[in-house]
């Protein structure tokens, strides 16, 4: 019985470890919670407004050769961005971006895969893995893997540049980014968006007017120059909701871990008592036993 005994207690204080480690987790997750999530709320409101500005001049000026990143083709070759953490531990979230971007390869790009035309670009280590062994048959771009290091707007914009001078010399002919949108620090969920062609804007149906822009300076000079730096800035806002997603995941995780370790503690520790008492009542009962074979003796 004392084996058992000290194997339990061996369990309790590995478990006590083991919290001791989620808890500092979750601490470190919420300190990079806070700046991420207030980077994210911050980008979110003007990328979503200028994304939609950019759709509306586009759904305006079809036709014109100032506008390609507008103008949709026939798809023969495909770009996947999939936009995942470097670590886990944070529950299902890498996860779910992945089935996000699978699901959008079966449903758009079948297949351009099957012509082995598809191109993967993995940002983060998580999705890296996965496509890597998953999808050889792909074009797998490793070079972005660790952009997650430096989450500046200059060095995210050497992916958008990449992507968007791959769409205009026609290395690509349609990109998708897969994601992790962020909500709150309990909910995020994962998301597949068309990234170039811009979509353009859904007009109603009694409505065939065409907006009047007037653009200062020159229209060609000032589109030349706007439509790649809103595109910038809606990549920029998939890495950071991503950023940010991952932290509120690896918290809650952590928090959902720490508060197991709780329960099992408190089952290990009903099993080390039982035991405990067990033998104290066996000893009991042997000395008692002992003593009266001296009285009878």
């Amino acid at each position: 019985m004392s084996g058992k005994l000290k194997e339990v207690r061996e369990r309790i204080k590995s478990v006590q470890n083991t919290q001791q480690i989620t808890k500092a987790m979750k601490m470190v997750s919420a300190a990079k919670l806070r700046n991420a999530q207030q980077a994210v709320q911050d980008m979110r409101p003007y990328a979503v407004k200028l994304n939609d500005m950019l759709r509306n001049i586009l759904s305006n000026m079809e036709g014109d050769a100032e506008v390609s990143f507008g103008q949709a083709r026939e798809v023969h070759k495909a770009c996947m961005v999939v936009v995942t953490s470097n670590r886990g531990l944070c529950g299902a979230f890498n996860t779910n971006v992945i089935k996000a971007a699978v699901k959008t390869i079966e449903e758009k790009y079948t297949g351009v895969r099957k012509n082995k035309q598809l191109t993967i670009l993995c940002i983060g280590k998580k999705g890296y893995d996965f496509f890597r062994k998953r999808y050889a048959d792909c074009n797998i771009v490793q070079d972005y893997v660790h952009l997650f290091d430096n989450l500046s707007f200059d060095n995210i914009s050497r992916v958008s540049q990449h992507l968007m001078d791959g769409f205009l010399d026609k290395r690509y002919d349609s990109i998708d980014v897969a994601y992790g949108h962020f909500r709150n620090a309990a909910v995020q969920y994962p998301m597949s968006e068309a990234y170039l062609p811009v979509r353009p804007l859904e007009k109603a149906k009694d409505n065939n007017r065409k907006a009047n822009y007037i653009f200062e300076p020159d229209k060609v000079e000032l589109l030349s120059s706007l439509i790649p730096s809103i595109l910038h800035t809606t990549f920029h806002k998939f890495l950071l909701d991503t950023n940010a997603s991952e932290h509120g995941a690896r918290m809650t995780a952590m928090d959902n871990a720490t508060t197991n370790a709780d329960g099992i503690m408190r089952d290990l520790k009903i099993s080390y008592n039982k035991a405990r008492q067990e033998t104290i009542t066996r000893e009991l009962s042997e000395i008692v036993g002992g003593a009266a074979a001296l009285e009878n003796g």
